[in-house]
């Protein structure tokens, strides 16, 4: 209950609104599971999310999101805070990149700090007549504090089925670097597939997902996760 409290109190101030500013939004969120390119950061437990916006119509956007995690019961670690700064490229009609840096921080545990590690990500998107099609590159030199390099590549498609409706596929690769300081089960990487089928209705963002990896342990298997989200502009 201590740690419900907690996470209200924050996803309430991060929302709370504010004197009318042009390009800043709030994104709040109520997941079925909390999944970190199909690995569960809660535990397979449900998750409440916030973020906190400002974009520019120069293309340059900064913010912050945050979410409860568990990590298990030998570690006390119950929130996730990230930042990032970036910029958005429209190069033309079809085609835009967008690059920035992130910051991952987590709390509640002593080894919490321990976690904490930047990562510079790029995105580009091509739109067409059969929907939006976009490859996206995340990498660290410094994956949860290990001191190990990693990096994710993805590969996505969303397909338009009707005004609002919307079904998106993804595969991503996740590797390590050095697989003597983290590595995936003994591997120095895993796949991880998704499927989800995107709508919204009187404001609110529902997002029904199907996915799952290429590891066997329980937090990693075949999951649906359901989201519901709505956004504020202020």
């Amino acid at each position: 209950m201590k740690n419900t409290i907690k996470k209200l109190a924050l996803v309430g101030l991060i929302a709370l609104p504010t004197t009318a500013i042009a390009g800043v939004s709030s994104t709040v969120t109520a997941t079925s599971d909390y999944t970190f390119n199909g690995v569960s950061q809660t535990d397979n437990k449900p998750a409440l999310q916030a973020s906190l916006d400002y974009a520019a119509d120069s293309g340059w956007y900064v913010g912050s999101w945050a979410s409860n995690v568990d990590f298990g019961s030998a570690d006390d670690t119950w929130l996730e805070l990230d930042f990032y700064v970036g910029k958005y490229f429209q190069l033309n009609d079809r085609v835009s990149f967008d690059t920035g840096i992130a910051y991952y921080t987590y709390h509640g545990d002593d080894a919490s700090d321990e976690y904490q590690y930047p990562e510079a990500y790029a995105k580009l998107g091509y739109s067409s007549s059969i929907g939006e099609s976009e490859l996206n590159f995340w990498y660290t030199w410094d994956y949860f504090g290990t001191d190990a390099g990693h990096y994710i590549m993805m590969a996505a498609h969303t397909f338009t089925l009707a005004e609002g409706h919307d079904i998106r596929v993804s595969i991503d690769r996740s590797t390590s670097k050095d697989i003597n300081k983290f590595a995936w089960e003994g591997d120095e990487s895993y796949n991880h597939f998704r499927a989800e089928y995107m709508t919204n209705l009187k404001g609110f963002d529902f997002n029904l997902a199907v996915e799952d990896t290429s590891m066997e342990m329980d937090t990693a298997d075949t999951r649906v996760v359901l989201s519901i989200a709505r956004t504020f502009d202020f």
